[in-house]
């Protein structure tokens, strides 16, 4: 199984984005999904979380500007990022928890990463 993480580019202050992130492989079912990002010369940090119940977390930084969703039916989690500023300015990355179904094992798999530069 693998996650493809796509739609980083350049924007400027106050623009939008949307990542995506596609899974794929054989027989697996996604729990929990996560966007984090890093920042040049800073630790990766958990950005916002989506679980099987459709429960959502986002860090502080990011509350009412991002927003993290999932297509059940395309194998695709989203992250929307509007009102974007100079500090998101980051390598994001997405995670999923997903459950091998034939082989009864749970994996947490990550995407390869996609960056996204926000102008000032």
């Amino acid at each position: 199984v693998q996650l493809q993480a796509s739609g980083g580019g350049l924007v400027q202050a106050g623009g939008s984005l949307r990542l995506s992130c596609k899974a794929s492989g054989m027989n697996f079912r996604i729990n929990t999904v996560a966007w984090y990002r890093q920042a040049p010369g800073k630790q990766r940090e958990l950005v916002a979380t989506n679980d099987s119940g459709g429960g959502t977390t986002y860090a502080d930084s990011v509350k009412g500007r991002f927003s993290i969703s999932r297509d059940g039916t395309k194998n695709t989690m989203y992250l929307q990022m509007n009102s974007l500023k100079s500090e998101d300015t980051a390598v994001y990355y997405c995670n999923a928890e997903m459950y091998i179904i034939g082989r009864r094992e749970s994996l947490s798999v990550w995407g390869q990463g996609t960056l996204v530069t926000v102008s000032s």
